[in-house]
């Protein structure tokens, strides 16, 4: 069987071919997905050629993307691929931050060492190459931010022209300065995410655009790297538990669908938990998911979260999230502003930092061991998805004020560290550090 898209709906599960430019399913309106044979040959073979690809200097095999590339088998051509040597995130212990947060251990999964500085680099890179594979000329993206840094780098670096929709005033300038820098036309729009993301899906066939947003199913195929990465990090140990922050969904959707193909392989014997956190002001999927009708998502019409990177209220890889959600028995929780700030400076008290939106993970954390939903001695893997210099205003004014969450009420910062002004004075200096 070669390569195919196939709707995601199990009422449906219509076929298309692998090189038909569609990203919802033209008979029933269900979500895409990215379908091939399994490879041949024993688990422990393909383990052992991973692990090998690490001491190659050949592009593809450097890439913590495509050194997987036998779990990503839709291109017939590996000479399309850009890559800028994404993925290869560390794990990292966080032995103050696992404390905050009730556990005895947690590891860090740090997407934001990705080129661009976020986990879009890993679905960016399969997105391009799709891109390159049909023939497009133009992408485009509607983004709160990280999105648009990674598709302007992976568009420019293959010589596509990248155009990117953004909310409006919704957007870290250290995101928006990365667009700019690698240069995409940038379009600000009047409207929310949502609402720029059904005009440009409008728009795309009428100007020749290739969508690279993550209802783009081969972003999704990128995405499930990061687990296969994590999986062989750990030797192929599966954690209790996989805590990530929740927006659009594109990766829950895409850890979901590694974890389940993983384990169909034989690479793993079991699926780990999600744990999937959304802001308590942008949160349409924790709803859906403690609702008593799970068949339909109520948007949130007007999202509100200075964690911009999941301020998304419509998030349109739902159906595959709660199905990756429900099949590895896991739970939804959603935290506030407060939380999201404290844990954003724990985190970085650990050395390591984080944009605001991967402070969710810690947060939920917090929640879940407080209310006997993840155990003390549980093996935690958090997902922090992006760079701690994605939002660099929002640390200043927690740590120097003032810091105020979107109905304007004050963020207390129980971790705040402002500067100190001191004079020219070395006995004074000497005296303020406690000589």
């Amino acid at each position: 069987m070669p390569a195919e898209l196939a709707c995601f709906e199990e009422r449906c599960r219509a076929r298309f071919p692998i090189a038909q430019i569609l990203y919802n399913c033209p008979r029933c309106g269900g979500l895409l997905e990215a379908v091939y044979p399994a490879p041949e040959g024993h688990p422990s073979v393909w383990k052992q050629l991973w692990r090998e690809r690490r001491l190659s200097n050949e592009p593809l095999d450097q890439s913590g993307v495509w050194r997987y590339r036998e779990l990503l088998a839709f291109l017939d051509d590996y000479r399309r691929v850009v890559t800028l040597r994404e993925g290869n995130t560390p794990l990292l212990d966080a032995p103050r931050a696992a404390r905050y947060g009730g556990l005895d251990r947690i590891t860090f999964k740090h997407q934001g060492f990705n080129p661009t500085g976020s986990f879009k680099d890993n679905g960016m890179t399969c997105g391009v190459a799709q891109a390159i594979r049909l023939g497009a000329r133009r992408v485009a993206c509607v983004s709160t931010g990280n999105t648009s840094a990674s598709m302007a780098a992976y568009a420019s670096a293959a010589g596509l022209d990248p155009v990117i929709f953004i909310p409006h005033g919704n957007i870290s300038f250290g995101k928006l300065a990365q667009a700019l820098e690698y240069g995409a036309r940038t379009l600000q729009v009047e409207a929310n995410f949502d609402q720029i993301l059904a005009l440009v899906r409008q728009l795309a066939d009428r100007l020749g655009i290739y969508l690279l947003n993550s209802i783009n199913p081969f972003r999704i195929e990128g995405q499930k790297t990061i687990m296969v990465e994590m999986m062989d990090q750990r030797d192929w140990s599966v954690p209790d538990w996989v805590v990530l922050p929740g927006g659009n969904l594109g990766n829950t959707s895409a850890f979901g669908k590694a974890l389940r193909e993983m384990k169909e392989l034989g690479l793993i014997p079991r699926l780990p938990r999600l744990a999937v956190v959304q802001a308590e002001g942008a949160a349409p999927f924790f709803d859906l998911y403690h609702a008593a009708d799970r068949s339909r998502l109520q948007a949130v019409p007007h999202p509100e979260t200075l964690a911009t990177a999941i301020k998304i209220g419509d998030p349109i890889s739902w159906p595959k999230a709660l199905h990756e959600v429900l099949t590895s028995r896991g739970v939804v929780e959603k935290v506030a502003e407060q939380e999201i700030a404290d844990a954003k400076a724990v985190i970085g008290r650990c050395g390591i930092g984080c944009e605001p939106a991967s402070a969710a993970t810690l947060a939920g954390i917090r929640k879940l061991t407080a209310a006997g939903i993840i155990a003390a001695d549980a093996d935690v893997v958090a997902v922090l998805t992006g760079n701690v210099l994605k939002d660099p205003d929002y640390i200043h004014r927690y740590h120097t004020g003032p810091l105020s969450a979107p109905d304007g009420s004050p963020i207390q910062a129980a971790f705040a560290n402002p500067p100190r002004l001191v004079a020219a004075d070395a006995n004074r200096i000497a005296a303020l550090l406690g000589e």
